[in-house]
């Protein structure tokens, strides 16, 4: 339809695709790292699905909150493909380490001068976070971009290896640990090279749709108040925090490294495979409404190489464009209080 490809004042659009929005731009010499993707979990989706055999508003539900969550799956791999096609060093932060060696392949017959490494990295245990860590500084090599893209999506209640809310745990417990452990090579490499370093946490329009109080800093290990759905806000909520905080910490700093977050949008997957009729609905509608993997990758790929967003940090971004966040997403005193709150888990 003409209107998704209307494009804003950075020239791209919603139909825009990830290898458009970085035509032209050499990313030689930089290096990337990139973690997994978002999944929403099957146990979810089978007892949303119970909706649909009862109310035609279920269907709806159901279709509505995914078409806002920006569910990712295979944003990640599409990253890592046009972040190598123009030049980047990609080093991957992958749970399967066989799927990983997969991806690093497949790239590799396209694109023979790739150059990418898979590494081990499970966000919901912050052993693995601090081994990553240690493993990549230890490596010498420089960081330029770090893209915060994995997560899970609407899991039922449970806690992670470090008893927190899994959702919260995995999404962003494990990245804001990653990025703490990464910063000072960030700052290294920065300085060395006289070039600005990028972080980009994949947040999500969810994050609209939380609890009430917004991050329920007394209640995260919570399950009689627990909602998968809200919980999956929650944390989408706590990517965009996260990057307005650090990117406010990084000015104090002086740092020549942004920090900013985005929605992808609502991206065709394999999700609802198991259910046929969804599956239909979702097929039919996806030609008007949803966004392939390219398309979806798009706005990430813009926000950590284009040069329209050199200089800017703390903001939000959609469809490769500035955009709004919440108003709690640009609360500064909930930024503020998140940050205290994530030092302390981590500790």
């Amino acid at each position: 339809m003409w209107w998704f490809r209307r494009k804003g004042p950075s020239g791209f659009s919603y139909s825009s695709t990830a290898e458009e929005v970085t035509e032209g731009i050499d990313g030689s010499g930089l290096t990337a790292i990139v973690t997994g993707h978002t999944l929403l979990h099957w146990k979810t989706l089978a007892k949303m699905n119970g909706l649909l055999h009862l109310t035609t508003l279920g269907i709806f539900l159901l279709l509505f909150f995914y078409l806002h969550a920006g569910a990712s799956s295979g944003i990640g791999t599409e990253t890592t493909r046009v972040l190598a096609l123009r030049g980047v060093h990609v080093v991957m932060g992958v749970r399967n380490m066989e799927a990983g060696k997969g991806v690093k392949e497949a790239i590799a017959k396209e694109i023979p001068a790739a150059k990418i490494d898979a590494m081990e990295l499970d966000l919901s245990s912050m052993a693995s976070v601090r081994k990553f860590a240690s493993e990549f500084n230890s490596s010498h090599l420089p960081l330029n971009l770090l893209i915060n893209n994995a997560g899970i999506m609407a899991t039922p209640f449970m806690l992670s290896k470090d008893n927190i809310e899994l959702q919260f745990a995995t999404n962003h417990i494990g990245h804001f640990l990653l990025t703490n452990l990464l910063l000072d090579t960030m700052k290294k490499t920065s300085a060395k090279m006289k070039k600005e370093g990028r972080i980009v946490n994949v947040s999500s329009m969810a994050h609209k749709y939380t609890y009430r109080e917004g991050i329920r800093f007394d209640k995260i290990n919570d399950q009689a108040g627990y909602s998968s759905i809200l919980a999956y806000g929650q944390s989408k909520l706590a990517n965009v925090l996260h990057a307005n905080e650090l990117s406010r910490r990084l000015k104090e700093d002086g740092a020549e490294i942004t920090a900013n977050s985005l929605h992808p949008g609502p991206v065709t997957t394999n999700l609802f495979r198991h259910h046929s009729f969804v599956e239909g609905l979702v097929s039919k509608l996806g030609s008007y409404v949803l966004k392939n993997v390219q398309q979806g990758a798009a706005t990430t790929c813009y926000v950590a190489l284009h040069p329209q967003v050199k200089g800017i940090t703390g903001e939000y971004f959609a469809d490769s464009n500035l955009a709004k966040a919440s108003k709690r997403g640009t609360d500064v005193n909930l930024a503020k209080k998140l940050w205290d709150f994530s030092m302390n888990l981590v500790k």
